[in-house]
């Protein structure tokens, strides 16, 4: 543990063990509040974005309880597991249609994106037809080098639109998340229509970034140890599952940690923290963590899947975890399937990566294949 100075002159407490990454994260004395004094603000743009909008990923307990409680019902591993059969058909028509155009192509463009935006837009109830829209929004708001004008603005923009769907699937209500939550929150008075937003907008930016990032970032480590993925490839579904666990601890894309704020004195790793002090708790450093992990540095599929930080750990644990687990499995599973002879058309040293931006991954990745034999 060290003190480290951010980019407004702070200097919160960098956590890179993982038990007390864990420990932190667990411990109800410390806040995802965004608001509290001594809260390690990731950019000059994420601070204000946090301070436009309030969304449950910035509450505590009960409160922030209170909003998981409203949406855990849809992103059980029972309910994510109802929808593997539309994410193959998603995948399947992401897949088709770039093995139908040109070869290269974009992996990221092709099926990365698509492939989470569609499911997330299913979920929630947004129009696919808009996914230009948020995409860009997103990209402006996950950005580390975003201004804090810029960031709130496209803040304000996509609030704005959330709020137009969620009057319309108050009157029209459809088959969707959104939906139900306009219906019993909006409808009877519970919620206002920019809490419903704020809960909207969180879950449609999470929904796809982190998920899109993930495959391609997967696909490009794939690709790179071609042993294990033909091994994936002619192996049983759990060894798909166990590799999919292996690469959420090894890729990491959470690269600027999970923060929180001390509310009152504690020890951790032997370290006296005050009430008031900021953390950082790096669980990309915790999930290469030779004290948990032996040999972190080596991508192993048979490793044990057991406690990586890559959805986090305590109360605010990823609500979505499960729903991205299927996505994953499905993603990488249909591609070495599918395509066998799929390969990087140049060198990962070669490709651009998203390093100032809060979710890790690529901007985008260039691959090739064979055609198939008539």
């Amino acid at each position: 543990m060290s003190r480290v100075r951010l980019w407004d002159g702070s200097t919160p407490w960098l956590i890179t063990r993982h038990q007390d990454a864990r420990k932190v994260l667990a411990d109800p004395r410390t806040s995802a509040n965004p608001e509290l004094p001594g809260y390690p603000h990731v950019s000059a743009g994420g601070a204000a974005q946090q301070r436009r909008v309030r969304t449950f990923l910035d509450m505590d307990d009960p409160e922030h309880l209170a909003y998981r409680r409203l949406l855990a019902a849809e992103f059980t591993v029972r309910c994510s597991e109802t929808r593997r059969v539309h994410i193959q058909q998603i995948a399947d028509e992401m897949i088709d249609t770039m093995l139908a155009g040109p070869n290269p192509a974009d992996l990221v463009t092709a099926v990365a994106l698509p492939l989470s935006s569609r499911v997330i837009c299913s979920l929630l109830g947004v129009p696919y037809a808009d996914h230009e829209f948020f995409e860009r929004i997103s990209n402006t708001v996950i950005s580390g080098r975003t201004s804090s004008r810029r960031a709130v603005a496209a803040t304000e923009e996509l609030l704005d639109y959330l709020g137009t769907l969620i009057n319309r699937k108050a009157e029209t209500p459809g088959d969707d998340l959104v939906s139900r939550l306009a219906v019993e929150q909006l409808g009877t008075g519970r919620m206002t229509r920019d809490q419903l937003a704020s809960i909207a907008h969180v879950l449609l930016i999470a929904g796809h970034e982190t998920t899109a990032n993930m495959i391609a970032l997967g696909t490009a480590l794939l690709l790179e140890n071609p042993r294990a993925a033909d091994e994936i490839r002619r192996g049983e579904h759990a060894l798909l599952e166990n590799s999919v666990e292996e690469m959420l601890r090894f890729l990491n894309i959470v690269q600027s940690g999970r923060r929180r704020v001390a509310l009152a004195d504690m020890e951790i790793g032997g370290i006296r923290i005050h009430a008031g002090d900021g953390m950082v708790i790096a669980t990309d450093i915790a999930n290469r963590d030779e004290a948990a992990f032996p040999g972190p540095g080596f991508f192993d599929i048979h490793r044990p899947p057991h406690h990586h930080l890559a959805f986090g750990h305590g109360s605010h644990l990823c609500i979505g975890q499960a729903l991205a687990r299927v996505e994953l499995q499905v993603a990488f599973g249909t591609l070495l399937r599918r395509i066998p002879t799929l390969a990087l058309t140049r060198p990962l040293r070669e490709l651009t990566f998203k390093h100032s931006a809060v979710v890790y991954g690529v901007e985008e990745l260039p691959v090739t294949w064979r055609p198939a034999s008539p």
